[in-house]
């Protein structure tokens, strides 16, 4: 494996930390080009100085020209996109259309603008490479499998996050310190609360539709506590391909980092003597509405899967401040699903100028509605 070039835009985030240990854990098979951070200065200069990186860029959503231009580095192998919203959107399509390898461990990019994004990979000469641990489980088991033909289903599996045994009429009254605190992984405030409302799954099935050109009914999710399964794939014969690994960022990140290479493990590999039992329950909707709205939203289409983000995005935004109730993030994603309008736009210009009349739209559905 010749060492590869990388780019992590959104360095200083979760994935970001997991992308630099993996890197630091393999320095002749990596060269860290550049580094990307959201306004965190001082961090990106010290991990600069670490990794020796000749190039780095601070961003905002009111300005992406640093980001745009890591994205295109000419010398760049590898972009890993590593950015939280739907900021990600406009680098991930420059750096397909660059030529580049680009890791995606952004959802949003493709929830907001898959057909943009995918169509842009298949006429570019750029290769997506999912990075979430159910998207890229995926990824791996379907190399065994051959055309998309043979596969029945997808099964994305959730941990059920900290309130997976917490009765549905206690939910209104949990706290932002206890939607936090996920049993498994450790991630960025926006995902934690995600992985607690299951609106993450519902993501990552709008996601799933885009990276492996599925319709609605062939996306499943099952819960799965122990976080070991991170996916499987359900061929027409009946056969069941599984990916098991820890919960751990660094086992995905470090696959499409080497990708189609392999590397050794960056942590110690899954004992599985050492497991008892692994369990698969289906979800409860009644627990969890997010995923039920997600569901509507793919069916539905169009700018559906948009609004059901924006929604989301404004309804963890205002539980972590305290202005709204645990159970009002799904109230409000509905409030706005009931409301707008879904067509599509006709370019990835019009699409970003509607994404940011949605985030007002769903603004104006908190205010009315005072959830």
């Amino acid at each position: 494996m010749l060492k590869r070039k990388v780019v992590i835009l959104g360095a200083t985030g979760s994935v970001g930390q997991a992308a630099l240990s993996v890197i630091g854990k393999h320095p002749h098979q990596f060269e860290l080009l550049g580094v990307a951070a959201n306004r965190n200065g001082t961090e990106l200069d010290a991990l600069a100085h670490r990794f020796n990186v000749p190039h780095t860029a601070l961003f905002s959503k009111e300005g992406l020209d640093g980001l745009m231009r890591l994205a295109t580095l000419p010398e760049a192998d590898l972009i890993l996109v590593a950015t939280t919203g739907t900021i990600g959107v406009q680098p991930t399509i420059a750096a397909l259309e660059s030529g580049k390898s680009v890791g995606l461990a952004n959802k949003e990019t493709l929830v907001l603008a898959g057909p943009f994004v995918m169509e842009t990979a298949r006429q570019s000469r750029g290769t997506l490479l999912p990075v979430d641990s159910e998207h890229n489980a995926i990824f791996q088991c379907l190399q065994g499998v051959g055309p998309m033909s043979r596969v029945r289903r997808i099964i994305l599996t959730a941990s059920g996050g900290p309130f997976l045994h917490l009765r549905p009429e206690d939910l209104a009254s949990v706290t932002p310190e206890q939607a936090l605190q996920h049993p498994n992984w450790s991630m960025g405030p926006k995902i934690t609360i995600d992985s607690a409302t299951m609106a993450n799954k519902g993501l990552e099935m709008i996601e799933a539709r885009w990276l492996f050109d599925l319709q609605a009914d062939a996306i499943s999710v099952v819960i799965h506590p122990q976080s070991l399964i991170h996916s499987m794939v359900e061929c027409v014969d009946g056969s069941l391909l599984a990916q098991i690994a820890p919960p751990s960022m660094e086992f995905p990140v470090q696959h499409v980092l080497s990708y189609p290479d392999r590397l050794p493990s960056p942590l110690p590999p899954l004992d599985l003597t050492l497991l008892h039992h692994l369990d698969l329950q289906p979800p409860d909707l009644d627990r969890f509405p997010c995923l039920r709205l997600a569901s509507e939203a793919l069916a539905v289409g169009g700018m559906a899967p948009a609004v059901f983000n924006a929604a989301n995005s404004l309804g963890v935004e205002a539980f972590l401040e305290r202005r709204l109730a645990f159970t009002g993030i799904p109230r409000l994603i509905d409030a706005c699903l009931s409301s707008a309008s879904f067509s599509m736009p006709a370019s990835i210009r019009d699409l970003l100028e509607l994404e940011h009349d949605l985030n007002g739209f769903a603004r104006s559905q908190l205010k009315a509605f005072r959830i």
